[in-house]
């Protein structure tokens, strides 16, 4: 086991590929002689990754279920990966974390922190500032990781930092609870006087696993699913049968949908937000 510390044309196809999707963009005015001017966005999944290239709050170019050898040794989109850009921000997706609040974090207790997460001798652990106020201690694969580090350590950052600090800029309520669900996985964030009070993942596969762990959800944080404001985000579709299901017992659901970035009418913010959301993270300096 390792341990780290990190501070901190629109012209689009549509391609399937067995059950999934590829989906590609090119800005008409995309230019990678450009690319120091460029911002690279990296999200990496368990099977895949997707990556974004933006000039300010322009989307430049993406690209999503790409091959996951493509990081390690492009071919096909070698001129996209091997430029050179202003700033890279690569998400790395993590089931196991806690979070340590700033008062109490302190580099001489990562080990203990690390046997909060059931660690494996493939796994690393990293450290990195999640807010103002919290640390989110985390595991990676080993592998996983070193496909990131060929695009530098310090811009490393936990996936879902980008969502959970568009959340808080969302001026979240007492009633408020976020919910993202992407990959089979769902997100919960819930916020108390400006502040992180709840967040937690739980795999599911079906509406009746969502709905069952957004109920725990609300258990937990002593709230009446009938007062509720459930502000989805990710592969919901309006009025599929996830919705459907979380309708039973949570009648106020919005989705939770932040501009972050000017797109294309073809892409709707949804699709991307994930991605979009990783411009919120700032580069971060390996200790």
């Amino acid at each position: 086991m390792r341990i780290t510390t990190l501070t901190n044309s629109k012209n689009i196809t549509f391609v399937n590929s067995m059950s999934e999707q590829i989906y590609t963009f090119r800005n008409p005015s995309f230019n990678l002689n450009q690319a120091y001017y460029y911002t690279l966005l990296i999200q990496i999944d368990a099977k895949s990754f997707s990556y974004a290239i933006t000039y300010k709050k322009d989307l430049m170019a993406w690209d999503a279920n790409c091959n996951l050898a493509e990081l390690s040794n492009p071919q096909e989109l070698a001129e996209e990966l091997n430029a050179t850009y202003k700033n890279v921000v690569i998400g790395l997706p993590s089931g196991f974390f806690t979070l340590i609040p700033n008062a109490l974090f302190s580099k001489d207790q990562l080990t203990n922190y690390a046997r909060l997460l059931d660690v494996s001798p493939d796994d690393r652990v990293l450290a990195q500032s999640l807010d103002s106020q919290n640390y989110i201690i985390y595991k990676v694969n080993e592998k996983t990781l070193s496909i990131a580090e060929r695009f530098g350590l310090q811009n490393v950052v936990y996936l879902n930092k980008g969502w959970i600090t568009a959340a808080a800029q969302d001026n979240p309520g007492s009633q408020d609870l976020y919910l993202h669900a992407e990959n089979g996985k769902a997100e919960f964030l819930y916020f108390k006087n400006g502040a992180i009070r709840f967040y937690n993942n739980f795999d599911y596969q079906t509406e009746g696993d969502l709905s069952y762990y957004t109920a725990l959800a609300t258990e937990e944080l002593d709230l009446a699913p009938v007062n509720v404001h459930l502000k989805l985000s990710g592969n919901f579709k309006a009025d599929d049968e996830f919705i459907t299901s979380l309708r039973q017992f949570f009648p106020n659901i919005t989705f939770f949908n932040p501009q972050l970035l000017n797109l294309p009418e073809q892409i709707s913010a949804q699709q991307i937000l994930t991605l979009a959301a990783l411009t919120l993270c700032g580069s971060l300096e390996a200790v």
